[in-house]
């Protein structure tokens, strides 16, 4: 009997160790302003809420343009896109040094300095682009590894870490995967959409989306920053209605990434996106599918068009949280309608984008921050080593280079409230 009670008080010690670190750690990281694990954000019904039952809207912005880069969005030309960009600098300099050059512009384009400014405009979150490449050094599955032999996701930690002491919200997105989602050159490479091919390469690609996402998401499991897994940026968006439908909801490469994350990680929200339109992805009772949001991305052309979209979304997907993970006012729609409507149908949402570098851009919907007049652009095929690095460097950050193109003043504070 004595033995018993000892074993019964020794686990209640224990217990209440456990229990006293725990607090001593919320206490400590509500001290600093970071997350704690009450922040940590699931699905309640049509609501994302935190462990307290806080209902929370996502009012964030896209850092588009800083871990994949697109020739219309940022400082570079003589290439068509982000692959292009890469496999000439390797060819030109080594991979060491194309990488070098890759870590040059990452660490400066987007910098703590950015995150003090969108936290400082009142956004609850931000959106992160990134594509394979960030993390695998050709397309043979080569891992890029840290100097401790460990698989190397450091930007993406740190951009969680530096948003998580912020109070902003994460949102981790697959913009270009293995093999590529779409023939869009935003996914990392034009015309080259190998994802879904019933084929040996295509089922290598998929093999290596799933390694992808397994890594990140043991990454990331526990940590309360994270509000999401963005399983698939825009795929097949660049085709009709009836394909997309095809390869993306029936076919439904969702159906195996939502099981690739899931069984490694079942308690963070994933979201799928329907892209333009909600008949695009299925039921999610149908598939069995928990704590998912569904997506959309509307530029739609009208105030009219862009709020009966949402309408659409929400009557096709009467049971899941619904989000807008891109949009920015085009053609004849406007800020104040977008804004109206998302409040109307209780969407959380992303601007596209923070930051922006080609000309014009200084006074562009497109973005909150645009290049100043004159920037210049590195050339992939004829500038040195030493003049890229040059035109990828200091010269780049926001604080340097870049002006408010006026919108958050004039168009997108009042919404933030």
């Amino acid at each position: 009997m004595k033995k018993i009670i000892s074993i019964l008080l020794s686990i209640i010690f224990v217990f209440q160790l456990g229990t006293a670190a725990f607090a001593a750690d919320t206490e400590a990281a509500e001290a600093s302003g970071s997350f704690t694990a009450e922040d940590f954000l699931t699905v309640k019904g049509t609501d994302i809420v935190n462990q307290k039952g806080e209902k929370v809207i996502l009012k964030g912005v896209n850092l588009g343009g800083w871990l994949i880069q697109e020739d219309w969005l940022c400082p570079y030309e003589e290439v068509a896109d982000h692959h292009e960009m890469l496999e000439t600098l390797i060819d030109r300099f080594g991979t060491e040094k194309a990488y070098e050059l890759m870590n040059t512009y990452e660490d400066n384009f987007i910098t703590e300095y950015d995150l003090d400014v969108i936290k400082e405009m009142g956004f609850n979150a931000v959106r992160v682009p990134f594509w394979y490449r960030n993390f695998y050094s050709d397309d043979n599955g080569t891992k890029i590894l840290d100097e401790n032999g460990k698989w190397d996701l450091s930007k993406l930690e740190w951009v969680v870490e530096e948003c998580s002491d912020r109070r902003l919200y994460v949102i981790l997105d697959m913009h270009g995967a293995p093999g590529f989602q779409s023939d869009a050159p935003h996914s990392g490479k034009g015309h080259c959409c190998q994802l879904y091919d019933k084929t040996e390469e295509g089922e290598f690609y998929r093999t290596l989306t799933d390694e992808l996402w397994t890594e990140i998401a043991l990454r990331f499991k526990e940590n309360p920053a994270v509000a999401m897994y963005d399983l698939l940026n825009e795929p097949m968006c660049d085709v009709p209605c009836g394909e997309l439908t095809r390869r993306v909801k029936n076919e439904s490469i969702y159906l195996r990434l939502y099981d690739t994350v899931r069984a490694v990680d079942t308690e963070h929200i994933i979201t799928m996106e329907a892209i333009w339109t909600g008949f695009a992805l299925p039921w999610a009772w149908a598939r069995g599918w928990e704590n998912v949001v569904y997506q959309v991305h509307f530029y739609n052309n009208s105030d009219f068009i862009f709020a009966f979209f949402l309408l659409l979304t929400r009557f096709l997907h009467p049971t899941v949280p619904l989000m807008m993970g891109e949009f920015y006012p085009h053609q004849e729609t406007t800020w104040e309608g977008c804004f109206k409507s998302l409040k109307k149908y209780d969407y959380s949402w992303f601007l596209w984008t923070y930051k922006a570098a080609n000309h014009g851009m200084w006074e562009s919907d497109w973005c909150l921050k645009g290049a100043a007049d004159g920037f210049h652009r590195a050339k992939i095929k004829t500038d040195s080593y030493e003049e890229i690095a040059r035109k990828w460097g200091e010269v780049i950050q926001t604080q340097n280079s870049y002006v408010d193109t006026g919108h958050y003043d004039r168009d997108v504070a009042a919404h933030l409230k």
